[in-house]
């Protein structure tokens, strides 16, 4: 017999990706990326938060909001296979699952404690769009949640590997100076479809309220416009 429970919002993030493209593709990869967990009304009270502060890490639960289908596939194609081998989509963290729920680890900087909106929690290294709904938030417990003698499946066999960047100055200026480090690590963790190579190809990416324009030339991304 099925079984179905409604999840409440709790929150929502608040982060600097307007749109998906450019969102690292899992969470502590770029430690510079900056957000805001900001509690719904209902859920605004300090006492909810009490000894989270002790706490470096946190989990949070929350759904893929733009890749909610009413149907599911039970083979994905993931990007770190470079989109060309299928795999079960319960041994991947793609978003289109049966239930688009995601979770991810960050590093909790700090609660700030705002006179409307209560408790915000300012957390570090999130892979969320923003306004991304948030239904749960955990500490993160080492002792129990580490395994750092786990396998890790596939992805061992396809390592990870950085872009060089070429940004020259006068262009990252264009930012806020507290915004162009996690910008430069974003941009590294090479930010295109896997089926695209295309040397050629001008890509786009929305970030931090710009606009930034990019090519990818044997493994150099080189920054053409930020407006």
């Amino acid at each position: 017999m099925e079984q179905q429970h409604a999840l409440r919002v709790i929150a929502h993030i608040h982060s600097d990706f307007p749109t998906k493209f450019g969102i690292p593709r899992q969470s502590g990869l770029v430690d510079a990326l900056r957000a805001a967990v900001i509690f719904e009304p209902e859920y605004r009270k300090p006492e909810a938060v009490r000894g989270l502060e002790e706490f470096s890490h946190i989990w949070l639960i929350w759904q893929f909001s733009q890749a909610v289908r009413d149907g599911w596939s039970p083979t994905v194609r993931p990007p770190r296979l470079g989109g060309n081998e299928r795999v079960g989509v319960f041994a991947t963290r793609s978003p289109f699952r049966p239930n688009a729920l995601g979770l991810s680890a960050v590093r909790l900087e700090g609660i700030e404690t705002d006179g409307k909106l209560g408790p915000v929690l300012r957390v570090a290294g999130a892979d969320l769009l923003d306004g991304t709904p948030i239904y749960d938030v955990k500490p993160y417990l080492p002792y129990a949640d580490a395994w750092p003698e786990a396998a890790g499946g596939f992805t061992g066999r396809a390592p990870r590997r950085l872009l060089a960047v070429d940004c020259p100055p006068e262009k990252l200026e264009r930012l806020p100076a507290e915004k162009r480090e996690a910008l430069l690590a974003v941009l590294a963790q090479d930010p295109r479809p896997s089926y695209q190579s295309d040397p050629e190809r001008v890509y786009g990416m929305a970030f931090a309220g710009a606009e930034v324009r990019f090519t990818v030339r044997d493994g150099v991304l080189t920054v053409r416009e930020i407006a």
